[in-house]
């Protein structure tokens, strides 16, 4: 399931980058494929927003979803997404996270075990 999404959202144009083990796009793609048996569960994407839009174009499309909910922590048998600049990368600040690839418009989803067409509906429409 979450390598569909992550190659859902891979082609969205409301998104400007994925990462995700799985993906060929992956810089570490090839290690990934000889030590996973699965490219895992969380997908982190960076939305496509004007500079200093980021966080906004963020909360929009996290106060859009229907099936996916906000948590501060990843990882349920429910699908999961969280903005990392305003809960687990809080304390870096702006410069800190830039410097390690982490905007304001970065949302990291950790993929349950709901449908897999459902999950890309939801992230669809909430990206529209």
């Amino acid at each position: 399931s979450a390598l569909r999404v992550a190659e859902f959202l891979e082609d969205h144009p409301a998104v400007r980058w994925v990462r995700y083990p799985f993906l060929p796009s992956h810089p570490q793609h090839d290690l990934a494929k000889r030590q996973m048996s699965g490219g895992g569960t969380v997908v982190t994407f960076e939305l496509d927003a004007p500079e200093g839009a980021g966080k906004q174009r963020a909360f929009e499309v996290l106060d859009k979803l229907s099936l996916i909910d906000i948590s501060n922590n990843l990882g349920d048998s429910k699908s999961l997404i969280t903005h990392p600049a305003t809960t687990t990368h809080r304390a870096m600040g702006p410069e800190g996270r830039a410097a390690i690839g982490l905007g304001d418009g970065v949302v990291r989803i950790s993929v349950g075990l709901e449908g897999t067409e459902d999950l890309i509906a939801d992230l669809d429409r909430a990206l529209s």
